[in-house]
């Protein structure tokens, strides 16, 4: 039994939150921090009336270090959970250096200022956390998170070597609005008019943001959905860990009026991250959108279908090609039943939830930087059944991908 301090209170934080509490055997104390410490209070009554447990909560500013460092000194937490935001998590490594906690976060770090997604300024940590003997444990949600534990699933029990991976990530779920973000809409639209990097043949292959589109259809009666070629950080440290690797890939899915909504708003610069003046101010254009937007934590009561995120892992098993394909479906509604949050927030947070378990177990140990994949995916895999994200095999699933 140890304590966890939890950073941040957004969809994921609230999910993260009522996961932990469902384990008081393992997570015995929570402290929830975040910004606005009344984000904070209103999961702590949630929590209270859900499982009868009472969470501390505390204001943080996640940017700064000696403010962090107090806190940490303060609760004297076993490990913090990052769910705040990409830009923040160099901060709460480096408080949690000087503060001697263990670190997991969801999102690879990414400067405020430029739209660039890698996991080089926090493997640079490596050599630090190892001589303070702590564990950060980088890339825990779905994707990166699940998705990375299937594709270590697969080659560790269906596989000699991996050569080509396709990780599929469909909402097929609708909240009912013309134009709304499934989490941060600031790192939302940020990942997906960035350019887009495949790895093909021993290298990072650049093409045009969202150039590239085929059809899928999801096991399970979840639909057919367009899905759109795009970057994502666990291709980094997948084509890492596995050299075998000749092709790896991210799709996600996207409707029509998302898109046309994104064209247009980039078209008249609202998806900008550089500053303009405005009446005297200097403005974010993307930060403003941001404020115009569904906060994506109110979408929960009204967003109705299905998640499907897996892979599909084809490579050499006793000399013979196969394909495997490793995915969960998630309902959004039955998230909402179980913590009041839609399934994108859930599906990132009961992962978060799991590792940090793993790691307060000593399960998952060993000073340094780790990605996930590098873990044992056996016990998260039996945990992902255990806590809410079932997931299933589908061996020579009888479809190609581009």
């Amino acid at each position: 039994m140890k304590k966890v301090m939890i950073i941040g209170a957004g969809g994921v934080g609230q999910v993260v939150t009522h996961k932990c509490a469902q384990v008081p055997e393992i997570f015995s104390e929570i402290v929830l921090a975040s910004r606005t410490e009344s984000k904070c209070i209103a999961i702590a009554q949630q929590v209270e009336k859900n499982y009868g447990r009472k969470i501390i909560t505390a204001a943080v500013d996640a940017d700064n270090v000696p403010e962090l460092v107090a806190l940490l000194n303060q609760h004297k937490p076993f490990m913090v959970i990052n769910v705040a935001l990409p830009y923040q998590d160099l901060t709460i490594m480096d408080a949690c250096l000087q503060a001697g906690a263990h670190y997991s976060d969801t999102a690879n770090y990414e400067p405020l200022d430029t739209a660039k997604f890698e996991y080089k300024w926090q493997w640079q940590y490596q050599e630090k956390f190892e001589q303070a003997g702590l564990m950060a444990l980088l890339g825990t949600g779905f994707d990166p998170g699940a998705t990375n534990m299937f594709t270590a699933f697969a080659a560790k029990h269906y596989f000699d070597e991996i050569h080509y991976l396709d990780i599929i990530d469909v909402n097929g779920g609708d909240h009912g609005y013309p134009f709304a973000t499934n989490f941060n809409p600031e790192i939302n639209i940020r990942e997906v008019t960035a350019e887009c990097r495949h790895w093909e043949n021993g290298e990072f292959v650049t093409t045009s943001a969202m150039s590239t589109k085929q059809s899928f259809t999801c096991p399970d009666k979840v639909g057919t959905y367009n899905i759109y070629r795009m970057y994502h950080e666990e291709l980094e440290s997948l084509t890492k860990h596995y050299p075998t690797l000749k092709r790896a890939q991210f799709w996600m899915s996207f409707g029509d009026s998302y898109l046309k909504h994104l064209e247009v708003l980039g078209n008249v610069g609202m998806t900008s991250i550089e500053p303009v003046e405005h009446e005297g101010q200097q403005i974010v254009p993307i930060q403003f959108l941001k404020t115009l937007l569904p906060d994506p934590s109110t979408l929960g009561p009204r967003t109705k279908g299905k998640t499907c995120i897996g892979c599909v892992v084809r490579g050499i098993k006793d000399g013979q090609e196969k394909t495997v394909y490793v995915y969960n479906v998630k309902d959004h509604q039955e998230c909402y039943r179980e913590v009041q949050s839609q399934a994108i927030s859930y599906t990132t947070g009961v992962p978060a939830m799991i590792a940090a378990k793993l790691m307060l177990e000593g399960t998952w140990k060993g000073a340094g930087v780790w990605n996930i994949e590098q873990m044992d995916p056996d016990p998260f895999m039996q945990a992902m059944n255990q806590y809410g994200l079932p997931f299933k095999v589908i061996e020579e699933p009888g479809f190609e991908l581009i």
